[in-house]
């Protein structure tokens, strides 16, 4: 099959063909038809996340199922698939406590083993980890489901407990951004953005941004000032869905008093701690959680809320082939594209 391979960490990524994947006894080999590109990918390449070499990213994914492993009871040859970009291994105490996505033997296409910037992927614990896709969401747009959207829905809907009527922060407009943006919007929340670019402040307000905030030359005690002027009293949940110590720091200074901050976007190496306000932590009881993924048995609850009217091919930027697909990998290493979630079709 063809795929998209790097031999050594930051080394130009290529497309060759390589073998097939052997389908795992209890999973699944799924036929690619869409898959996301994703700034977890580039961390990865960059050497920010070791992976084995040489390697094929991608972990945002939907396709059809290509083989089935005996183990397998659930799903048959044809079916159309999506899966968390966290595989729970599904017998662990933490997977069977319901919470898969921090599963200590946890499987990740494009991390743990090779991924799916190819034609094929295979996938483990398939019973417990594969999602059916309803008819009514394309390709393209189910592909931003499985990282950035479901990300930002636990962070926001489950981890921050986000209500009707609540004010929602978020930091940074990419795709988690728009996704925890749409989502807020879709559960009743107002929403304030945040961003340093005018386009992206644009795209905000295009898709129901309640108030804006240019962050532009801003330190984070500014930009939380400046949040709580937009909100009247500052957020009751507040997302940094770009993951730097300035949009971290930012982020809890946003809150009310009793806020939830999520942690969305990487901190990885030397921004791994950043100088969190923990007085005002204590002080003001504010919580500060994280968010890795979403649980296989939480996706009908999501796909409940996108039926409600969720735009997703609002956050889908474009879709390419998978010979485009290293030169969509190296640009995340770029200033922020502002044009939304890139999409590969290995097909094409």
């Amino acid at each position: 099959m063809r795929a998209v391979v790097y031999d050594e960490v930051g080394a130009p990524p290529v497309v060759r063909e390589v073998p097939e994947p052997d389908c795992p006894p209890d999973g699944v080999v799924v036929a690619v038809t869409a898959t996301g590109v994703c700034r977890s990918d580039w961390h990865a390449w960059m050497g920010h996340d070791p992976v084995a070499l040489p390697h094929v990213p991608g972990h945002e994914l939907v396709g059809t199922v290509a083989a089935v492993g005996p183990q397998v009871t659930r799903w048959q040859v044809g079916d159309r698939v999506t899966a968390p970009f966290v595989c729970g291994c599904g017998t662990c105490g933490v997977c069977r406590g319901g919470d898969p996505q921090v599963c200590p033997a946890q499987t990740q296409p494009g991390f743990t083993h090779w991924g799916s910037f190819a034609e094929q992927v295979a996938l483990h614990a398939a019973d417990f980890n594969l999602v059916a896709l309803p008819d009514g969401i394309g390709d393209a747009a189910a592909a931003s489901l499985g990282c950035r959207f479901a990300t930002a829905y636990r962070g926001v809907a489950i981890q921050g407990g986000l209500a009707e009527g609540e004010w929602l922060a978020v930091h940074g407009t990419g795709g988690v951004g728009l996704s925890a943006l749409l989502i807020g919007k879709a559960l009743g929340a107002q929403v304030v953005a945040v961003d340093v670019a005018d386009e992206a402040l644009a795209t905000a307000r295009s898709l129901g941004a309640d108030a804006l905030v240019d962050a532009r030359g801003l330190t984070p005690e500014q930009v939380g000032e400046a949040v709580h002027a937009a909100t009247t009293g500052g957020a009751h949940v507040s997302i940094d869905a770009c993951g730097s110590p300035a949009t971290a720091v930012a982020s809890v200074r946003s809150l009310r008093r009793r806020g939830r901050h999520i942690q969305a976007g990487l901190l990885l190496g030397p921004e791994s701690t950043p100088p969190l306000p923990m007085d005002r932590v204590v002080g003001w009881e504010l919580g500060v959680l994280g968010t890795h993924g979403l649980a296989a048995a939480d996706y009908p609850a999501m796909l409940g809320l996108v039926a409600r009217g969720i735009p997703l091919d609002a956050i889908v930027g474009g879709t390419v082939g998978l010979d485009e697909a290293p030169a969509a990998l190296l640009a995340l290493g770029g200033p922020p594209a502002r044009g939304g979630i890139t999409v590969v079709d290995p097909r094409r």
